[in-house]
């Protein structure tokens, strides 16, 4: 075991926030969990001790989105002793038709998804910077490099989080702190396999244009990412392959979307 840190999860009872914490317990990390439910946070410590026993796993019932944010926080770091990584993976997607969403889906995927990283970062910033190597990572979407039919709410979102990432990444590197933001395309979690019971055909259609990973895929990328330490983390050989078509070649990858959502539109009505 080297170098061990203190790190703080959220999003932390599911998904890839807690399949990332097995890695970083595995190599020694004190890993501490948040999220909402306290019932998900128990059960996720437990099956963290079963499958990496000895470490030490902490657990945080908080709302990103509340009030309470910072006081939590404050007191899940006295509990770690510090805190070194912050990786923010807490998030929601809502998804259907632009006349379909309602405000309070706009509201409600921005206030989690880049108000409550926001949020949490600035309640972490004294912690990060009390540590002397404090590193945040932010878990975006490939949602963030393109629009895609049916997220406008998430793109919305997704689009805030990499500008404000690029944004702290600059403000951050005087003081020490390092930033990176994943960007993986749909992967295999609780998240994604609620959606495919209702999403649009439209969205079927252009979000399987980049094919779906699992998460073990996702997490590799992400540890080796941090290891290397770019600031942009793109899981997946053909997600990488694709977004660099999306960022250098953007008006054939619009006519390839294009086509993909014509063969299998709908519509709202």
């Amino acid at each position: 075991m080297t170098d061990p840190r203190r790190v703080l999860i959220t999003g932390g009872s599911s998904g890839l926030g807690l399949a990332l914490a097995v890695p970083l317990l595995r190599r020694g990390d004190h890993v501490t969990l948040l999220a909402r439910d306290p019932v998900k946070l128990a059960v996720a410590a437990g099956q963290l001790r079963e499958q990496v026993p000895g470490t030490r796993v902490g657990i945080l019932a908080s709302d990103v989105s509340g009030p309470g944010i910072a006081t939590d926080l404050d007191r899940a770091v006295a509990a770690m002793g510090g805190l070194d990584l912050l990786i923010n993976s807490a998030g929601i997607l809502r998804e259907g038709y632009v006349e379909k969403l309602t405000d309070q889906d706009y509201r409600q995927t921005l206030d989690i998804n880049f108000f409550g990283t926001v949020r949490t970062i600035r309640a972490a910033l004294p912690h990060l910077k009390a540590s002397g190597r404090g590193h945040i990572v932010n878990i975006a979407s490939v949602a963030a490099l393109t629009g895609v039919f049916g997220y406008t709410a998430y793109c919305s979102s997704k689009y805030a989080l990499l500008g404000f990432s690029e944004a702290l990444r600059a403000e951050m590197k005087p003081q020490g702190i390092k930033v990176q933001v994943v960007c993986p395309p749909e992967f295999d979690s609780p998240m994604v396999d609620a959606l495919d019971q209702t999403r649009t055909p439209e969205n079927q259609a252009h979000t399987l244009t980049i094919p779906k990973l699992d998460v073990t895929t996702v997490v590799d990328a992400v540890m080796a990412g941090l290891s290397l330490g770019s600031f942009l983390i793109v899981p997946g050989a053909q997600t990488r392959l694709m977004t660099f078509g999306i960022r250098h070649f953007p008006g054939i990858s619009r006519w390839v979307a294009d086509r993909s959502i014509r063969a299998a539109y709908r519509g709202p009505h």
